[in-house]
């Protein structure tokens, strides 16, 4: 009896295992697609025209986003508007547009937020866009900047290294 059980139950999770396998990846290609079209709103540029990287330094790290095209000037003059902003917006405390984004407070901005005068964040121009360069020489905050940087490197999904530079 338990044999002829045990086949039952084995064959019923194999029929509905990959019925939710699919419905598990449906499900996490469609948050990509919300993100990314909640990205592009929030941003004010195409996240297929344009890269995301994220760096992890001794002393923070870099949010860094180019035009893919040299020749996409409206990318570029985007993206150099709104890293300014965020420059401008994390500085004061103000972590709007990472939530609008993603949806949720990413990992690393409660402490971000509650150690704000300890981090700085600097805008910087670069050919086909711009970075904000985040540094710190305080340990918790460090600590929340790597968690924000990593958690944006999964979600964005960059390719970029999670370690320390």
């Amino acid at each position: 009896m338990h044999r002829t059980m045990f086949r039952v139950y084995a064959l019923i999770v194999g029929a509905l295992l990959p019925m939710f396998v699919q419905q598990a990846v449906a499900s996490l290609q469609h948050d990509d697609h919300a993100m990314n079209r909640r990205g592009d709103h929030v941003m004010g540029f195409d996240h297929d025209k344009t890269t995301h990287h994220f760096t992890l330094t001794r002393s923070g790290g870099v949010i860094q986003v180019q035009a893919n095209s040299e020749t996409d000037t409206a990318s570029r003059d985007h993206i150099r508007m709104h890293l300014q902003h965020i420059a401008k917006a994390f500085t004061a405390g103000d972590f709007t547009d990472p939530h609008d984004v993603h949806a949720e407070i990413p990992p690393g901005v409660p402490a971000m937020k509650e150690r704000e005068d300890k981090i700085t964040y600097s805008y910087e121009s670069t050919a086909n866009g711009g970075k904000v360069v985040i540094r710190t020489d305080d340990a918790e905050a460090l600590a929340a900047v790597h968690s924000y940087l990593q958690y944006q490197i999964r979600e964005h999904k960059t390719g970029d290294s999670t370690d320390v530079k």
